[in-house]
């Protein structure tokens, strides 16, 4: 009997998957169902700006076809996802929050898209982004502003606000995010999901838009955003490895977080990174989340890496002419002429910023001095549980004026470090709070195994009163 569509869209992508495969409900009853609560969820979120429908529907039939015939694409068969609209979907407008690309259609889709629909996965729509991905609160000139699911007066964050919205509120139990600063730790923390930010060099960024090019390039990495961990661990394998496009990406085995013993881990735990001091209820959260990893037999300490109060000016500096002079270049790229409301208040913000190339070649010299003494912190520690944020989600149109408390992810940007968001707790006025994970590079396989004890033993996500 097929389960009631008020459980599918509580379930795990996994979960998902191993019902269609067990035949125990259809992929069209599962596209339906998320199509339904997209229609019941969105007017008051507007976080997934265009869908299609009827591709879908055409698509979950198929793939109900296959079952029937014993066959399947692979481990996500029939299972519904959506997609951040920064990535290039064949067929479907990818605006990438700008009024220049507003009717733009790619022919192809980009790499990852192209994976998770080879591993059977069926594209519902695609999700709001700041324009050109540069804020951490999502609104454009093209599809307006994204509200939080737990609160539609506060941000879901950005530059993958739209998909951690959709996905928090039971429209999509999987998607895709893009991570320079934050961008899919910081939703996946203000919505109260899960998601991974992957090593630099891990996942090909060949499709995404804007462009990953120049200082951001090595910051970048896409990754799965979904309710649980264990979505997270089922997917990143499927969008790893080269494509022969993107040049930074490295043919390195993925480990396997089922073979992580916690009880051989070394945990540092910091609540205070020096540059932004958490709210209480944020501490609180991360010295819980370390207790329960010490609990399950690691050892954990109260330590942080040497260096990392350094992190807010490095990586201001860095913006510096991104926002001076990348806007304006992919502005016209784009063919943008007039751009929306968060990009002006970010021009503006840097407007009286100059940076010489001499003093471009001394902020990258002290980022490789940054991130060598961070490096050091793990020739004693395994892994790192830390805030994602100094707050909870904050109120619409305050990023700009909190860009401290954004620190937290951007420090492990700068390093290339992969770290995981999962929600650990609930702040007073009901609020997510996520911690962050953070492994040596190459191992998300430690992030995601921590990760995944704390989704189990602390509840993770949490239903939305949508």
């Amino acid at each position: 009997m097929a389960a009631h569509a008020d459980e599918i869209t509580k379930w795990s992508a996994s979960r998902i998957a191993a019902a269609i495969r067990n035949k125990e409900i259809t992929a069209l009853e599962a596209v339906d169902t998320c199509l339904a609560r997209i229609a019941q969820v969105n007017p008051k979120l507007n976080a997934v700006v265009q869908i299609c429908a009827e591709r879908a529907r055409k698509e979950a039939r198929e793939a109900d076809s296959a079952i029937a015939r014993g066959e399947s694409k692979g481990v996500l068969h029939g299972v519904p996802i959506t997609i951040k609209d920064a990535f290039e979907t064949e067929g479907i407008i990818s605006a990438g929050g700008t009024m220049g690309r507003a009717s733009y259609v790619p022919t192809r889709d980009a790499t990852v898209v192209a994976r998770m629909r080879a591993a059977g996965a069926i594209v519902l729509g695609k999700t709001n982004v700041p324009e050109f991905c540069l804020a951490f609160e999502t609104n454009n000139g093209v599809y307006g502003r994204t509200n939080n699911p737990y609160d539609t007066t506060r941000t879901p964050g950005g530059s993958s606000g739209g998909e951690a919205a959709i996905i928090a509120a039971g429209g999509s139990p999987l998607g895709l995010g893009s991570d320079t600063g934050g961008s899919i730790r910081l939703p996946s923390h203000f919505s109260g999901i899960a998601g991974i930010r992957p090593s630099s060099g891990r996942v090909p960024r060949t499709g995404h838009w804007p462009p990953l090019n120049g200082a951001f390039d090595p910051l970048t990495q896409i990754g799965p955003m979904a309710r649980r961990v264990e979505d997270l661990i089922l997917t990143l394998p499927i969008i790893a490895g080269p494509d022969c496009i993107d040049p930074a990406i490295i043919p390195l085995a993925l480990g396997d977080p089922g073979k992580v013993d916690l009880k051989s881990l070394r945990v540092a735990f910091h609540t205070d990174n020096g540059i932004s001091s958490p709210t209480p209820a944020t501490a609180a959260t991360v010295k819980n989340a370390a207790e329960t990893i010490r609990t399950a037999g690691a050892t954990v300490v109260e330590a942080r890496p040497d260096g990392i109060e350094d992190a807010m000016s490095l990586f201001s500096i860095l913006n510096i002419p991104a926002f001076k002079f990348g806007v304006d270049a992919l502005g016209a790229e784009a063919g943008t002429t007039e751009y929306g409301p968060l990009v002006i208040k970010a021009k503006a913000a840097f407007a009286h910023m100059n940076i010489s190339a001499e003093e471009i070649f001394a902020l990258l010299t002290k980022i490789d001095v940054y991130r060598s003494r961070m490096l050091g912190f793990f020739s004693n520690h395994d892994a790192i549980i830390c805030p994602v944020n100094a707050a909870p989600a904050p109120p619409h149109d305050t990023t700009f004026d909190r860009l401290p408390d954004f620190s937290y992810t951007f420090a492990y940007n700068l390093t290339g470090w992969p770290g995981t968001a999962v929600r650990c707790g609930t702040s007073p006025e009901g609020m997510p709070i996520g911690v962050q994970v953070v492994a040596p590079p190459w191992r998300e396989d430690i992030a995601l195994a921590v990760a995944l004890h704390l989704d189990n033993a602390l509840g993770g996500w949490q239903p939305t009163s949508l």
